[in-house]
């Protein structure tokens, strides 16, 4: 099945505790978009694209990021470790973009993905409603 260009939306304002200190954190969600798009590029993947953003709302589970293409119901991940997460996450993303709907299967999803899901959203284009 071929490829529809997906968006992996990256948190960049999430901050993550470094310490007990206040202003002991850093924001894990600026290099972690750095570092996909750079395994994007050099993976010569043109169908998935990174696209920081100032808030995707989980701020107690950074660093989140977001799965999202037409007419597929979109992920929103948190609890990712740019340092560890990244292929994982680029694997998660290139199986997305592969999906018809954006429904990977759980056995094919990372572990990362599995426990860090937050919501899965339906497309706008979703024609059938659950019946009561």
């Amino acid at each position: 099945m071929a490829k529809t260009p997906v968006t992996i939306f990256v948190c960049v304002s999430c901050r993550r505790s470094l310490g007990d200190a206040e202003e002991s954190f850093d924001q894990p969600g600026r290099g972690l978009a750095d570092t996909l798009k750079a395994r994007l590029a050099d993976g010569g993947q043109t169908s998935v694209t990174v696209t920081p953003v100032e808030c995707l709302a989980v701020c107690k589970r950074p660093c989140t990021v977001a799965l999202a293409g037409a007419d597929k119901w979109t992920y929103l991940i948190g609890d990712l470790d740019p340092e560890t997460h990244a292929e994982e996450i680029v694997a998660a993303a290139l199986s997305f973009a592969a999906s018809e709907n954006g429904i990977v299967p759980w056995r094919e999803r990372p572990a990362s993905f599995r426990k860090g899901v937050i919501a899965r959203v339906p497309p706008i284009s979703a024609s059938e409603a659950v019946k009561s």
